[in-house]
């Protein structure tokens, strides 16, 4: 016999089990499988073309959000409205900026968030409004149309462009065929000094080897100077402590001198004014003693017997 289903548990089971489906889908959606989102309002004043519901927001470069509403300002129709879920998380300060950026080729646009630095409080929303509003700025080809555009605008573009074609006028009319003729002789001088060069690109080489092997040489020689210069500039010191030192000999030498002479200059006076007058004296008597035995010894020479017998009488003359 089979068992009897009832079919009102199974409806009921069945409204149940869809019902837990439908509340899990919802709440998947929301958190986007990462967590709750919070919602922030930011204001562009450029065209939003390539941006799209659901498209991506990325903080410094990471998936942070997607965009949920691209809508005209109210308040402020030049204006274009993005409201933005960020994951609860997303550390959205009070210099955090919005800006556009085009993917490449493709042209899909994403919201990307800079700024954000670490000593900034984090941003809330203003009294009586209902979601934060994070700062924008214009995208890099916003910026670049608005600049060209400000200079096609601008009165003095058609004058400078007039001043350059009158330029080029006239420098068109200074490049004359005397000149052009010119400038193939100076081209043809520079084809034969190359010439020449690569004729001697061999002494080249080897002139350039040379000139390395020198420089060489003389880094090595200012690289042994380095390392001597510190035992010269000991020796330089030492010497000069030496000079020093014989220099303060010679001068207490000659303070003893000066004591010296000051305290002998009274006998110095004496045996000048005094000792040396009778050492003139005596140099005067030996002098008439030396000239006195000269002659005596001039006499024994003519006559030696004179010595014993004494000198001899003159010879009388005639008539004496």
């Amino acid at each position: 016999m089979e068992p009897k289903v009832n079919y009102t548990l199974v409806g009921l089971f069945l409204a149940l089990l869809s019902a837990a489906t439908l509340a899990g889908v919802l709440w998947l959606s929301r958190t986007d499988y990462r967590g709750v989102y919070d919602r922030y309002y930011t204001y562009m004043d450029e065209s939003v073309t390539g941006l799209s519901i659901d498209s991506s927001v990325k903080y410094h470069g990471v998936d942070v959000g997607r965009v949920k509403e691209i809508a005209l300002d109210p308040n402020n129709p030049e204006q274009v409205r993005l409201a933005l879920d960020l994951v609860r998380s997303t550390p959205v300060k009070e210099d955090t900026v919005a800006i556009l950026e085009t993917q490449g080729l493709t042209g899909i646009t994403t919201v990307n968030l800079t700024g954000g630095s670490r000593g900034s409080p984090p941003l809330r929303s203003q009294p009586g409004a209902h979601y934060s509003v994070i700062k924008s700025q214009r995208s890099f080809y916003a910026q670049l149309g608005g600049s060209l555009s400000r200079l096609m605008a601008n009165e003095q573009l058609p004058l400078l462009l007039a001043n350059l074609n009158s330029l080029t006028q006239e420098t068109r009319g200074l490049v004359d065929a005397e000149s052009r003729e010119n400038l193939k002789h100076i081209l043809a001088d520079l084809t034969q000094v190359t010439r020449v060069i690569a004729a001697h690109r061999t002494e080249l080489a080897d002139s350039i080897a040379q000139s390395d092997a020198a420089i060489e040489r003389f880094a090595a020689l200012g690289k042994q100077l380095d390392d001597r210069l510190p035992e010269l500039l000991e020796q330089a010191s030492a010497n000069l402590k030496s000079l020093q030192k014989m220099t303060d000999e010679v001068a207490r030498t000659g303070t003893a001198v000066g004591s010296v002479l000051d305290a002998s200059r009274g006998d110095v006076a004496q045996f000048t004014g005094q000792t040396l007058a009778e050492t003139g004296h005596l140099v005067a008597e030996v002098r008439q003693l030396t000239a006195t035995l000269q002659r005596l010894a001039s006499e024994l020479e003519r006559e030696p017997s004179a010595l014993i017998f004494g000198r001899a009488p003159p010879v009388r003359g005639p008539g004496e």
